[in-house]
């Protein structure tokens, strides 16, 4: 393998060029909540963490910088990643879990997904997930409720504007 193309596959690109993923998961029904982020910032994942959590609520993390500080409102614990996955209770290991059946679904299913179409695919995810346990004709009755009278122009579709 050539250095250059060795050194950049060893060491990663990091986040350059990648739409970055935010993803909530209610331990108590299952439920998943994703939409993509502009940034990794604090003060927008502490917004959206605010939005979709409960103050006083258990709170599991993985120990991304961004996350110090919400000690004061949630019942914060970390998983340190480098050291271990599980502690005792903290973990995160059931999103991960949905991120890897996201991933799977986008390589395996879709092949390449545009950036301006990222939040379709993980709401689609999303609702599979939530949906799980329901049969297949009353996942398919709630999907058909859900688009009945919207509509989704090509223009939209494909991010073209009108001419």
């Amino acid at each position: 393998m050539h250095k250059g193309e060795r050194a950049r596959k060893i060491t990663g690109t990091g986040g350059v060029g990648k739409a970055i993923v935010f993803g909530l998961l209610d331990r108590e029904t299952g439920e998943v909540r994703a939409s993509v982020v502009g940034t990794r910032r604090k003060h927008l994942l502490h917004r959206e963490i605010r939005e979709n959590v409960a103050p006083g609520s258990e709170l599991h993390t993985d120990a991304l910088k961004s996350y110090d500080g919400l000690d004061s409102e949630y019942a914060h614990k970390a998983v340190v990643h480098a050291k271990t996955y599980v502690n005792g209770n903290v973990h995160s290991n059931r999103l991960e879990n949905f991120w890897s059946l996201l991933k799977r679904s986008i390589r395996g299913t879709y092949v390449s997904v545009e950036p301006f179409h990222l939040f379709r695919y993980l709401d689609e995810q999303s609702f599979r997930c939530n949906e799980r346990h329901a049969k297949d004709a009353e996942r398919f009755q709630k999907v058909l409720n859900s688009v009945a009278g919207k509509r989704l122009p090509w223009n939209i579709l494909t991010c073209q504007e009108e001419r």
